[in-house]
């Protein structure tokens, strides 16, 4: 099976002209990098824009449907995924050997810029790769932590909680936040049912935007009258799915809402006093 060696994989061009991305997160690497006529191809999800933070410069770009076929007749000069080796698309294709742009899972700023750098390098643009990173250090320069030892929850729909190890965990540390998961000993994911979060009782409950308003049964339960009392964060899931540029979007709004709520409650406690 041709895909599981990268290394076997002939050199990409210096600037390749007919990149594919196959997935996700990869397409939020390329879009941000690549000029648009070097883009041939991305993941099927790179116009959703609930999935991905680059939504609105993949309008318009060709997406692929996972299938052998679509990238056999783009003949790219350039795959890349995270990883790209591992495909099952590509390992339907045991006669082709494209260049891989293998990158690994970002759960840390350190380990984007690593991805940003390797892409940059990767599609013949290094210079906007270090511009990229330079910027995204600058926004993350003197990020408050306004957390201040508070405990917060990710929160999502069904009752699936984000433990250590993770983006998010990443962006509550950074903040001064103490995830809930982590002080209840729960894996990356796990379930926590509405009367778990309820006894906990967090600071702060972090969910996704998609959530703000009921569409089915799993949000509903993020509404349920009991949780009503503790503090919302709403940060779109386009903006922590991947370890991406959108990193910074993400962060820097998770701070923001906590100030902005804790500046409630100061004029609250003024007016009461």
């Amino acid at each position: 099976m041709w895909a599981t060696a990268p290394r076997a994989a002939p050199p990409a061009p210096a600037t390749p002209q007919r990149i594919v991305s196959i997935n996700l997160c990869a397409d939020q690497l390329i879009l941000a990098l690549a000029d648009r006529n070097q883009i041939a191809g991305l993941s099927r999800n790179a116009q959703d824009p609930e999935m991905s933070g680059e939504a609105a410069a993949a309008r318009g770009l060709p997406l692929l449907s996972q299938s052998a076929e679509q990238i056999l007749a783009i003949e790219p000069d350039l795959v890349a995924g995270m990883p790209a080796s591992r495909s099952a698309a590509l390992a339907a294709l045991p006669h082709k050997n494209y260049p891989l742009l293998d990158l690994e899972t970002a759960d840390r700023p350190d380990q984007i810029y690593a991805s940003i750098r390797q892409t940059a390098a990767a599609i013949g643009h290094p210079a906007r790769g270090e511009a990229l990173v330079a910027r995204m250090e600058r926004e993350l320069a003197g990020l408050p932590k306004p957390g201040r030892g508070r405990v917060a929850a990710y929160y999502q729909r069904r009752g699936y909680m984000t433990g250590t190890g993770t983006l998010i965990d990443e962006m509550m540390g950074r903040l001064g936040l103490v995830n809930l998961a982590g002080r209840l000993g729960k894996p990356p994911l796990s379930q926590l049912s509405l009367e778990e979060m309820v006894a906990a009782r967090p600071d702060f409950l972090i969910v996704e935007s998609a959530t703000d308003i009921v569409t089915d049964q799993g949000s509903e339960m993020l509404h349920h009258p009991a949780l009503a009392g503790i503090p919302r964060i709403s940060v779109p899931q386009a903006w922590t799915v991947c370890g991406s540029p959108a990193y910074t979007r993400a962060v820097r709004s998770i701070a923001d809402q906590i100030a902005r709520h804790d500046a409630r409650d100061a004029r609250n406690a003024k007016v009461t006093s």
